[in-house]
C-alpha cells in the first residue's frame, strides 16, 4: 500500500472530489488541511510518504527538503509547471514527477472580476451598503478605455475578447508576442515602454521567469498614467512589491487589484492589506470545482499509472 500526503488542501475538499474508501486496498491518503510553519516541521511531518498530492505553489519542495524525504517515490503537482518544485533533485533522487490539465478560463474570468472591481469602486461600496451608506463612489466605464497585456497567450488572448466586446481598445506586449496572433485578435502590438504610457489598465500574463520577475517596477510605475489601474493574476513576483506599496502610498497609479502575492498567503499584517485603492484576492483564480476535480481525480489516475510502473503526464 502506498502512503499518500495530500499536501495544503486549505478549503477540505480532496475527500468530497475522491472517494478514498474506493482505493483503500491501493493507497493511504493523509490529508494537510494548514501550511507547514517551517521545513524542519514538513520534513518531520512527510518523512513516512511515499508520495505527495500538491497543489502549485503552496509547499516548496525544495533540495533539502526532498533529500531529506528518503522514502518519497511519487510528486504529483496540479498544473503541468510548477516552479517550487526542485526537479533537477527530483531527478537525481529517481523521483517521478507528474502533473495534471488547468484550465485556463478560469484566471481570465478573476482578471475581469478585478478590473471591474476596480472601476466600480465595488470593494467600498459593498462596505459602504453594509454600514448603511448609498452612493459614496463615482465609477468609470470601459467602452473606449485602453487596456494594455503583458502577455496574449491563452488566458491574455480571453481577456482580449472580454475586452473587444466592452468596446475597449486592446494593446500588447511581450517578449515574444506573436504578431499574426495579435493581427487576428485585433490587438495592436505596442513596445512596453509604450504600454506603459498609453494604457488606462494594465494586466499581467506571462510565465513567471527571470526574464519576467520584477518586470514592473519603479522605473515602470513613473511610465504610467497616475489613473492607471494594474491587475495581476499571474505570479507575485513579476510586479517589484516594495515599489508596488510606495506606487500605492504615493498615488502614483489609481489602483492595484491583485490575486497572487510574493509569499501566500499573504500575511494578515502586510502592508497591501491597509490601502483602500488596492483590491485583493486570496489567490482564487484556480480555485474553482471544475478545476479541483481535474486535480484531484488526474493525479489518483497519475498515481495509479505510476504504481503501474507506466507514469504518464510526466514533468520534466
Amino acid at each position: 500500500m502506498i502512503k499518500v500526503a495530500v499536501l495544503d488542501d486549505y478549503q477540505d475538499v480532496f475527500q468530497q472530489i475522491i472517494d478514498i474508501k474506493k482505493y483503500k486496498e491501493k493507497f493511504q491518503f493523509v490529508v494537510f488541511k494548514e501550511s507547514f510553519s517551517n521545513e524542519i516541521e514538513t520534513i518531520t511531518a512527510l518523512k513516512e510518504f511515499e508520495a505527495l498530492f500538491i497543489m502549485r505553489e503552496r509547499t516548496p519542495l525544495t533540495k533539502s527538503l526532498i533529500k531529506a524525504l528518503p522514502k518519497l517515490k511519487y510528486i504529483i503537482t496540479s498544473g503541468m509547471r510548477n516552479k517550487s518544485i526542485d526537479l533537477e533533485t527530483a531527478t537525481k533522487n529517481k523521483i517521478v514527477v507528474c502533473g495534471t490539465d488547468i484550465n485556463p478560463n478560469p484566471a481570465a474570468e478573476i482578471t475581469w472580476v478585478l478590473i471591474l472591481g476596480l472601476l466600480k469602486n465595488i470593494r467600498q461600496e459593498i462596505d459602504n451598503m453594509f454600514q448603511g451608506y448609498w452612493q459614496s463612489t463615482i465609477g468609470y466605464e470601459l467602452k473606449g478605455k485602453m487596456l494594455g497585456l503583458i502577455g496574449l497567450g491563452k488566458i491574455g488572448t480571453q481577456v482580449a475578447n472580454v475586452a473587444k466586446a466592452f468596446g475597449m481598445e486592446v494593446c500588447a506586449w511581450s517578449e515574444n508576442l506573436d504578431l499574426t496572433h495579435a493581427n487576428k485578435l485585433g490587438v495592436l502590438p505596442m513596445s512596453k515602454e509604450d504600454l506603459l504610457k498609453n494604457s488606462d489598465i494594465i494586466s499581467i500574463h506571462v510565465v513567471l521567469g527571470d526574464r519576467y520577475r520584477n518586470l514592473i517596477a519603479k522605473k515602470e510605475f513613473e511610465m504610467m498614467k497616475r489613473s492607471v489601474f494594474l491587475v495581476n493574476t499571474s505570479r507575485g513576483q513579476i510586479i517589484n512589491e516594495k515599489d508596488l506599496i510606495e506606487a500605492l502610498k504615493e498615488e502614483t497609479i489609481a489602483g492595484v487589484g491583485l490575486d497572487v502575492y510574493d509569499q501566500e498567503p499573504l500575511p494578515q499584517d502586510h502592508k497591501l492589506r491597509f490601502f483602500s485603492n488596492a483590491l485583493l484576492l486570496p489567490h482564487i483564480g484556480y480555485v474553482t470545482l471544475e478545476n479541483y476535480t481535474k486535480f484531484y481525480n488526474q493525479m489518483i489516475e497519475n498515481l495509479i499509472a505510476c504504481a503501474d510502473n507506466k507514469p504518464i503526464r510526466l514533468i520534466k
